[in-house]
């Protein structure tokens, strides 16, 4: 009888908003999954600055958006429907007027759910890439909202935009928190340094910055060399760079969980 193509492989995800998905897929194809949820997502402590943004947006305060994450539109959404629900018609209105700008698929996605599209979709989904396809662009005066990641300022694009001569406003409808406690994540990292887990799978920088903060970062390193280091895009793979961590194992071009799930697949194969 023939395996299924994961089994007697170990799989770590520390996903949070879509850990069961992710998990099922991994074990449909008979993977044994760790679930660590590293990260919590949650809505901006004091909506009140969301709401700001968001009337000012609807009264057609800005000429483009820039968006980085799926999750940042999602969340402004539903800030307008807990707080103002009034107002969603003229904000789903002006996100249709203004030129939309996104760092990779999930934002766009987020886009199509609403009937909408991008207009300017970054060909690598980081800050790097939303720089260079902005470059050459008249900007001067035009006024930019710029949904951040989490709490991160992004400085580099908010300072490309300004000298560009932009008038930038900036966004930060989420927060991210502790999705574990450190019992949890350092018993994760022993599973690691055991050698007992085949393959662990990034698919968002602040879950690779949690593991790094719950032990000397020699020690994670060292934990993580002994197993398959996957990143789900570009961004996760940066982060993990930063740490001196090789991501080995990455999706070619479609930076999503159903991607990744096929190249952990293809990596790991099946065990007798």
């Amino acid at each position: 009888m023939e395996l299924p193509p994961l089994a007697g492989r170990t799989i770590a995800v520390p996903e949070t908003r879509e850990l069961e998905v992710f998990a099922a897929m991994l074990e449909r194809r008979g993977a044994r999954v760790l679930r660590c949820p590293l990260v919590a997502i949650r809505d901006a402590p004091d909506p009140a600055p969301v709401l700001a943004f968001a009337r000012a947006f609807a009264q057609e305060a800005f000429d483009d958006l820039v968006l980085t994450t799926g999750e940042g539109l999602r969340r402004i959404l539903g800030c307008i429907e807990r707080h103002q629900p009034e107002l969603r018609a003229a904000f789903l209105a002006a996100l249709g007027r203004v030129r939309k700008i996104t760092r990779g698929p999930k934002p766009a996605r987020a886009l199509r759910e609403l009937g909408m599209k991008p207009d300017i979709a970054a060909a690598r989904p980081t800050t790097e890439g939303i720089i260079a396809s902005l470059t050459g662009l008249d900007l001067k005066g035009r006024r930019v909202g710029v949904q951040l990641y989490g709490t991160e300022p992004n400085r580099p694009l908010t300072e490309f935009l300004e000298r560009a001569g932009a008038v930038v406003s900036t966004v930060a409808p989420y927060v991210y928190a502790d999705g574990a406690d450190d019992a949890e994540v350092l018993g994760l990292l022993a599973r690691l340094e055991s050698g007992s887990v085949d393959a662990i799978a990034f698919t968002s920088t602040p879950q690779v910055e949690r593991l790094f903060a719950v032990a000397p970062a020699a020690r994670v390193r060292a934990a993580l060399e002994r197993t398959l280091v996957a990143a789900v895009g570009p961004v996760v793979a940066d982060a993990l760079s930063r740490h001196g961590v090789s991501a080995r194992l990455m999706p070619e071009e479609s930076f999503f969980l159903k991607p990744l799930t096929s190249a952990l697949e293809e990596a790991l194969g099946a065990r007798t």
